[in-house]
């Protein structure tokens, strides 16, 4: 079921007029939808370590704190917003976690277009191989993971970027056309051209697709 869109300009004035309850009712609102990003995104050697919910918190705070920020300049939708401050936070915890080797994937990162993993191959991976999780399952899954991790490399980073905020992240077509700063039917288009070549990848790895 979609959303009823309220019209932008009376959201502005609502979030001028109470910045912090606008703030504490959108934020609830899209609290599973940020989630669903932060458990996707989050580096799997942080499992167990860290933890979503306290990302969550880390970021609303920080938003409390920049909310003029975006009212002096809201480009994007309100959530899109959001989710930027959550990609910018997640980006601070894997460095302060794993160093030097995430501080340098931010600088890789294509700021404008709002995407806040250098490359998610590897979380696309391990999705698509979850299933496999038994001891004896070990060693092909991470033989597998190799394989397809490569693959994936191999394509087009927006293409990969696509995929990810439509199939993984669950954003609309339009929403991961902002992300993105490319037109609604060129978003559409790649996500159709990102699943196609998505597919023969999978066809292509023996033992992942039976």
């Amino acid at each position: 079921m979609l959303e009823e869109q309220e019209d932008p300009q009376d959201f502005l004035e609502r979030l001028r007029e109470n910045p912090e309850g606008v703030l504490a009712d959108e934020y609830d609102r899209y609290r599973d939808r940020l989630w669903r990003i932060v458990n996707f995104r989050l580096d799997h050697r942080l499992l167990g370590r860290v933890d979503a919910d306290d990302i969550l918190q880390e970021a609303y705070l920080d938003a409390a704190t920049r909310i003029e920020h975006y009212l002096n300049d809201p480009a994007t939708t309100f959530f899109i917003w959001l989710r930027t401050i959550v990609g910018q936070t997640l980006i601070d915890v894997h460095r302060r976690h794993l160093g030097a080797q995430k501080r340098d994937a931010r600088r890789e990162v294509k700021q404008k277009r709002r995407v806040f993993s250098a490359s998610t191959s590897f979380q696309i991976a391990d999705v698509l191989l979850g299933d496999l999780t038994s001891p004896s399952q070990a060693a092909l899954k991470e033989e597998l993971a190799r394989q397809l991790h490569e693959a994936l490399e191999s394509m087009n980073e927006i293409d990969r970027e696509i995929l990810v905020l439509r199939h993984f992240e669950e954003l609309s077509n339009l929403e991961a056309s902002e992300v993105l700063e490319i037109e609604p039917k060129t978003a559409s288009m790649r996500y159709f051209r990102a699943l196609t070549r998505l597919r023969s990848i999978l066809v292509q790895i023996p033992g992942i697709i039976e």
